[in-house]
């Protein structure tokens, strides 16, 4: 079995944990009513708040900008609004993200529900679903509408959009060969993005 998540800390390379903090975590469990996966919160804690390779951004529950509790709930509430059943059109199979997910109702930060855990400068928004006695899974949206699910651990997710898959329906690859590029967010008004680039992975 892959350790994915060892594959993608090599090619993001060594890890910060410059906002690392469990009583953080633990807050914002609380406050959620579930765990999010371990391999989700040793990537965030590594290189959080960041962007990947120009589009992916990872918040953090420790920091006041760039806050992942604020992030969740907002986009939770968000995608709240959106009642599946008073849509006056038959979807597609990739619009309906019920039919994906193998559920007849789908909800957002509930304990069963989906989870918004990262999104891109594109639109795409990546979910966690936590349903319970569930190997894990992420369900994605592309920002027009089209929905993929996943049956696998974050850690894998992002391994394979890092090298150029398709990670959140067909057509958005988002390759970019040569090292990863890491851009840590600034914590302030006055700080700028911080650049960094990942170590060579022969790509």
């Amino acid at each position: 079995m892959n350790d994915y998540l060892a594959a993608v800390m090599a090619m993001l390379g060594p890890a910060g944990n410059r906002h690392a903090d469990p009583a953080a975590w633990d807050r914002l469990h609380a406050e959620l009513g579930i765990r999010l996966p371990s391999d989700y919160q040793a990537l965030v804690d590594a290189y959080a708040p960041v962007q990947l390779n120009g589009h992916l951004y990872l918040h953090h529950p420790a920091t006041e900008r760039w806050n992942l509790g604020q992030d969740i709930r907002d986009t939770v509430r968000a995608w709240s609004e959106v009642s599946w059943d008073d849509l006056d059109f038959d979807l597609d199979p990739d619009e309906d993200p019920r039919l994906l997910s193998g559920l007849t109702e789908l909800t957002f930060g509930t304990r069963n529900g989906a989870w918004p855990i990262a999104r891109t400068d594109r639109g795409e928004t990546i979910f966690h679903v936590a349903e319970e006695d569930t190997a894990p899974w992420l369900l994605t949206e592309d920002g027009e509408g089209g929905w993929a699910r996943y049956d696998m651990s974050f850690a894998e997710w992002l391994y394979r959009y890092l090298i150029g898959e398709d990670m959140a329906g067909p057509g958005t690859s988002a390759f970019y060969p040569g090292p990863v590029q890491l851009r840590r967010l600034p914590m302030t008004a006055g700080e700028r993005p911080e650049p960094w680039s990942g170590p060579d992975r022969g790509m």
